[in-house]
């Protein structure tokens, strides 16, 4: 990249209220975890990213523009920008946290990316959060060539080839009235081995599951 993240924002304080994780805040009491910032993110991200790709390729289906989102902004990928921008040495978190691996978790890293996003939009508005997303996903990225397997059927396929049996999903809490609903699923590969992921549906949760899951046992 070439500015630094910070600069993009106006108040500095708003960049460092978007690294911080729940867990620091059971350390330090009247800390405000970043959760909020990255359900605005995540929005942001996807709207971003879908209104590049619909004029980046005219002639895509809709199937194909939202292959290539999901593989844009899936945890693996997020997370790996997340340390381009140093993120994964920014991030304010317990000592447990810590101590356990959480700067290099996939998903931590994803949810910090979008939590900063979030809380440049609130800073600086669409436009600037737009100019951030050029810098960190260029135009050809977003063209590579990708496959149009959804992240819940290329886990399937790597799990199955491992003899681990067919992933199996469970929603693990639903919250927030009906018009807004938010779902957390947790994904079991038969081995002991599981990731879980959040969205606005069961669906959409259960992809970003199948993308943690993806990004924690089969990075490459």
């Amino acid at each position: 990249m070439k500015t630094s993240l910070a600069s993009f924002f106006k108040n500095q304080d708003n960049f460092k209220n978007a690294l911080i994780h729940r867990s620091f805040c059971n350390e330090h009491p009247g800390s405000q975890s970043n959760e909020r910032l990255e359900f605005l993110g995540d929005s942001i991200l996807s709207l971003v990213i879908s209104q590049r790709l619909y004029h980046l390729l005219p002639s895509s289906p809709e199937g194909e523009l939202t292959a290539h989102r999901s593989s844009i902004v899936q945890t693996a990928s997020l997370a790996a920008k997340a340390k381009e921008l140093h993120l994964d040495q920014s991030i304010k978190l317990s000592r447990g946290e810590e101590d356990s691996g959480g700067r290099t978790n996939p998903k931590l890293l994803e949810n910090t990316f979008e939590a900063v996003l979030g809380s440049l939009y609130l800073d600086s508005g669409l436009s600037t959060c737009e100019k951030l997303l050029n810098e960190v996903f260029p135009d050809s990225e977003l063209l590579l060539p990708i496959t149009l397997k959804d992240p819940k059927s290329l886990l399937q396929e790597k799990a199955q080839s491992l003899g681990w049996g067919t992933p199996a999903y469970k929603i693990l809490e639903s919250s927030g009235p009906d018009h807004a609903k938010s779902f957390t699923v947790e994904v079991n590969l038969g081995q002991n081995q599981s990731a879980s992921g959040s969205g606005t549906s069961k669906q959409r949760a259960e992809t970003q599951a199948a993308s943690a899951a993806l990004a924690k046992y089969f990075p490459d």
